[in-house]
């Protein structure tokens, strides 16, 4: 018995190229999206005006936004925070969202992961 099946032909996940999961990128979509990036790195820049007020350095410089998932309608930035307990957390928040609706001027969710941070990351641009 032999394999009639083109060893090379594999089949290959569609890109999504940042597109919610479980939808594909049109097919001629663009691998890089230099608008998407440019508003990613505006984002990051606007980010730098949150300091941790304990710490005296901004959200980005702490490494503490860990994703920007950037939508037609709503943007959702995942973080965490220097500790579980940080007594600035709600205000914080409120920062990183009113700084990032100043760029996308859409709404703007923040969603705290669990993740621990770890100051080593700390200085570590994206």
């Amino acid at each position: 018995m032999t394999d009639t099946a083109d060893p090379t032909a594999e089949a290959a996940a569609p890109a999504t190229n940042g597109a919610p999961e479980g939808t594909a990128a049109p097919p001629d979509a663009p691998l890089f999206d230099a608008e998407r990036r440019a508003t990613e790195l505006a984002i990051l820049d606007a980010l730098r005006a949150v300091v941790d007020p304990e710490i005296g350095m901004n959200v980005v410089e702490l490494a503490l936004i860990k994703q920007i998932l950037l939508g037609q309608n709503e943007t959702e930035i995942k973080m965490i925070l220097t500790t579980p307990f940080c007594p600035y957390a709600g205000s914080m928040i409120q920062q990183v969202q009113e700084q990032v609706e100043s760029v996308v001027e859409h709404p703007v969710k923040v969603t705290l992961l669990a993740e621990r941070w770890d100051p080593r990351d700390a200085g570590l641009m994206w």
